[in-house]
């Protein structure tokens, strides 16, 4: 094979043009051009992409949750708070367990081997494996040592008062935002707003530098609700006790300080426990008390009596003819549960008749009665700020026929809830006055005892022991109620009728439980009482039902000198007795002693209840 000879060759015996050299020379010139121009592109001109995908590589912003805020009762105890909860997630792709392992994660987070296997399956980056679990159960899913299993510590609402409190207060969800009752009302107040910090982390994770500012969490404001949750507590038991003693559907009870225009209590049975509500029904969610309407029936007699009062049709001794026991009007009739004959204004409230009450409306203008019932909140919606609150049913008064402005007048053909009834029976407690109601504390505390409280003096107060019967579930500790003795500065309503009037009605009240009266199981040991039964068949369809029935009862206490009212409402007894007098007015009786009690409020006579109410009640017409 011949040698070839490089420093002989032709080519590099060639000259190069002296254009080629130019050529390579502008060439690379113009590429180093074209990289510094990239570089200050990047680096100087247009960098905020680069840095902001720099800085997405190593820093991190951490979210500082702000807590979320209290809700109190009038005096302070909480009824809701927020707790630290473990939280369970992994990262399935640096995960490394055994079968048996899994098995028994399983078990502690409540999720089948195959529901587990899913969420794993559902991502290889994160997944939530449980939230909010029990600091046991994190103790224990700890111990099994699985790799890529990490815990993060978050925020559980908690509810001390359960399912007494329950409608009331509502609940939140998984992320902390309110879904029912003040949790939801509130949401904005409670909620605050979280705060923030950006620090650089290593490839670990772990944090190595804060950088940049600062922004520290608000926290949540606390709300201060008008509630007592003594007296909330009471009047959920009695409201249970009542249901399951007549075989009932369901029941509520609203209490109100008739002075103030505060809510104390708000009880609903069925109810729920807000930290856990698995299998929740729509029946144990409904705050029936604010949610629900029924046609009122004989609770509305008062207020036509108070009507013909104030125009002066009647005085409360007027006498009105009610025998047979029976009136014809326009082809139907109505009746009383049997013939009274002769009865005063007062004996028509009293003992509750029909007929009676039918014959004062009619001596009434439609629009007279639709007046009445619009000025204590009928058919308006309760301005309470509460999420649901319904308005009821009130038709035109143009519409009315005959027969229909007649059976309105004892509560058939209009609706109402329970809360718009008891609010309409403050304008007899606060001497004519329709007073505004709140579910937030008032400042109503007298200026003698707030300057002595701001002085470290302590306010004057009763003690004594529970007066109802200790069963399983009551409480029967020593009780420190609010100042005795010294009333809380009343809240000014508007005037629907004159003191007068409202005087004379509340004696007819104190007439119905007494004895001859639809009501005497409602008198109250200690305390003068004074209210209105109620009882009405359930609506089914276009018709009533035979053998369904609402049994109620709307009272005031004391009658000398009223500071609440107190509505009780049990749906379709079920135990053969369901007259309002029978059912409702004992959980009326109850209610009263342990709130007034509760509120320091001075007896104002000796009776001995036992004995009153062992007497027959006079048979309510409805």
């Amino acid at each position: 094979m011949p040698t070839v000879r490089y420093a002989t060759s032709p080519l590099l015996a060639s000259r190069t043009p002296p254009w080629r050299v130019k050529f390579l020379i502008g060439a690379i010139g113009l590429g180093f051009a074209v990289l510094i121009g990239r570089a200050a592109w990047i680096q100087i001109i247009h960098n905020d992409f680069y840095l902001q995908q720099g800085a997405s590589r190593y820093e991190r912003r951490i979210a500082l949750p702000a807590n979320r805020g209290r809700i109190l009762d009038r005096n302070g105890e909480l009824l809701a708070s927020s707790v630290p909860a473990p939280s369970l997630w992994a990262i399935p792709k640096d995960m490394s367990a055994s079968p048996e392992d899994l098995r028994k994660l399983g078990k502690l987070i409540d999720m089948s081997p195959a529901d587990l296997k899913k969420r794993l399956g559902s991502s290889q980056n994160f997944v939530w494996l449980r939230r909010q679990v029990p600091d046991e159960v994190a103790q224990k899913v700890a111990a099994l040592k699985i790799k890529g299993v990490y815990e993060l510590r978050e925020s559980r609402r908690q509810y001390p008062e359960g399912e007494a409190a329950a409608h009331i207060i509502g609940f939140t969800n998984i992320e902390d935002k309110g879904q029912e009752g003040i949790e939801l009302a509130y949401q904005s107040q409670l909620a605050g707003r979280d705060g923030a910090r950006h620090v650089i982390k290593d490839r670990l994770g772990r944090v190595v530098e804060a950088v940049g500012d600062l922004v520290p969490a608000e926290d949540g404001q606390p709300v201060q609700l008008s509630i007592d949750a003594k007296i909330q507590f009471y009047a959920y038991q009695r409201i249970r006790d009542a249901v399951v003693q007549h075989k009932a559907k369901a029941g509520s009870v609203v209490v109100l300080d008739a002075l103030t225009g505060e809510i104390l209590a708000l009880a609903n049975v069925p109810s729920y426990t807000p930290e856990d509500r698995r299998n929740l029904t729509g029946a144990q969610l409904r705050n029936r008390a604010l949610t629900d309407t029924f046609e009122p029936g004989s609770t509305m007699k008062p207020l036509i009596a108070a009507l013909a009062i104030e125009s002066r049709r009647v005085r409360p001794d007027t006498v009105i003819q009610t025998a047979p026991g029976r009136l014809t009007i326009d082809g139907s009739t109505i009746s009383d549960s049997h013939a009274h004959g002769d009865l005063t204004v007062a004996q028509v409230i009293q003992k509750s008749s029909n007929v009676g009450t039918a014959k004062m409306a009619l001596q009434m203008q439609p629009r007279e009665m639709w007046e009445m019932y619009t000025a204590v909140g009928l058919g308006q919606k309760p301005q309470i700020g509460f999420p649901g609150v319904v308005t009821g049913r009130l038709r035109p008064y143009k519409s009315w026929r005959r027969i229909e402005q007649v059976t309105m007048s004892y509560g058939y053909g209009l609706s109402a809830s329970l809360f718009q009834l008891a609010q309409s029976y403050t304008i007899f407690a606060t001497d004519g006055q329709l007073v505004p109601m709140s579910l937030l504390k008032r400042d109503t505390e007298p200026a003698p005892a707030r300057k002595l409280a701001e002085q470290g003096g302590a306010r004057p107060t009763l003690a004594f022991k529970t007066a109802f019967r200790p069963g399983e579930d009551d409480a029967t500790e020593e009780q420190a109620p609010r100042t005795a003795g010294v009333d809380p500065v009343p809240v000014k309503g508007k005037p629907v009728i004159s003191p007068a009037t409202a005087r004379a009605v509340r004696e007819m009240l104190q007439l119905a439980t007494g004895p001859g009266g639809t009501a005497p199981k409602a008198q109250t040991m200690g305390y003068s009482v004074g209210g209105k039964t109620g009882t009405a068949r359930k609506q089914e369809g276009k018709g009533y039902a035979g053998n369904k029935y609402r049994s109620w009862f709307v009272g005031i206490a004391p009658i000398s000198k009223p500071r609440i009212v107190v509505a009780v409402m049990v749906d379709e007894p079920g135990n053969g007795v369901y007259y309002g007098g029978e059912v409702a007015a004992p959980v009326f009786s109850q209610v009263v002693q342990q709130t007034l009690h509760r509120l320091g409020v001075m007896p104002d006579q000796h009776v001995e209840p036992q004995i009153i109410s062992a007497q027959p009640a006079e048979q309510e017409s409805f």
